[in-house]
């Protein structure tokens, strides 16, 4: 079957699929009471007491089953799609402690880590082993190829986890992980099929582009449910989920390094948040930010979450078209 028509048709099951599946997902969600607990230092929030969490199953089942159905073998887009249910199902660990216990505790944080790591370095060794990705990486905006032999290991465990925790941050107002992320993926795709069709990226990277479309239709549909006020939130189900598809499709394509540029949202939402705590600490008291993280703090500037949501999707829109460039630079087109 024709590249392009799979990736269509990927992206018009999932959308399909998701759009008969929300609702009941929602319904679901809302009969077993699994109502958000918000921090109680976000007085924004407070009206958000109660709104369905884990709703990342909406989108997530979607992608996975339209992705297994029209990836060309059990190859890359397979993979990618037991990642995104491997972080899914950890996520989903976390939001179901937090509702039992009924307040925003969830996993211990070394648990967590744990639970991420395992995922990453399963993921970082596939990656090493699979003879087209190996350890070679893409050097942005050029055609130089590097090898990092056994280093792509770590490097790899590095971004997984990274961008796990990165996106989960970013889940913090209604619809803004949701379009960064949709965004970050439209990139993705742009990038990648450049990438195969001037012989820059691996062959496998077509099942990229599959699992790619079908992750931006249900997110299509998960946006209509998710945006302000939203209806229902992905919870750490989804976000870590959205973290370890993100980075497989780019760490599966060789274009790794991308990942900065391209996740620039991501990048920022953590350092802000690091940036507080080291500030905090060192000034013993002081605030760098009026709330960490930035999206927070613009909120407390008295930024709407519709504008907070869209700034951050433009932002990464333009870092999509930067990484874009890129890959016509470093295929001799521009």
């Amino acid at each position: 079957m024709n590249t392009l028509l799979r990736v269509v048709l990927a992206f018009g099951v999932s959308f399909a699929l998701s759009a008969l599946w929300s609702p009941m997902c929602l319904g679901i969600l809302r009969r077993l009471k699994s109502g958000q607990p918000i921090l109680k230092y976000v007085a924004e929030h407070e009206g958000k007491a109660g709104t369905p969490t884990a709703g990342g199953w909406s989108f997530i089942l979607p992608t996975f089953a339209a992705t297994l159905a029209l990836e060309s073998r059990f190859g890359v887009g397979a993979i990618l799609a037991f990642a995104m249910l491997s972080y899914a199902i950890l996520g989903f660990l976390d939001d179901f402690l937090k509702l039992k216990r009924k307040d925003n505790g969830g996993l211990k944080p070394y648990q967590k880590i744990v639970g991420q790591l395992g995922i990453a370095v399963l993921l970082a060794v596939y990656t090493y082993r699979n003879q087209q990705i190996g350890s070679t990486l893409i050097l942005p905006f050029s055609d130089i190829t590097f090898d990092l032999k056994w280093g792509i290991i770590p490097l790899s465990v590095f971004v997984w986890i990274a961008l796990t925790n990165s996106v989960n941050l970013t889940d913090g107002l209604d619809g803004l992980s949701t379009t960064t992320t949709a965004v970050f993926t439209l990139g993705a795709l742009a990038m990648v099929a450049l990438g195969l069709a001037y012989g820059q990226a691996v062959p496998q990277s077509v099942d990229v582009l599959v699992f790619g479309g079908a992750l931006f239709g249900a997110l299509l549909v998960f946006l209509f449910f998710n945006t302000s006020p939203a209806r229902m939130f992905m919870g750490d189900t989804g976000s870590m989920a959205l973290g370890g598809a993100a980075a497989g499709m780019l760490c599966f394509t060789r274009y790794t390094l991308y990942l900065p540029l391209l996740g620039i949202i991501y990048v920022v939402t953590s350092i802000s948040v690091i940036a507080q705590v080291v500030y905090f600490r060192f000034t013993h008291g002081k605030r760098l930010f009026l709330m960490a993280p930035l999206h927070h703090h613009l909120q407390r500037k008295g930024w709407s979450e519709p504008r907070v949501a869209v700034t951050y999707g433009i932002v990464t829109l333009l870092a999509a078209i930067c990484c874009v460039m890129g890959v016509l630079l470093g295929v001799g087109v521009v």
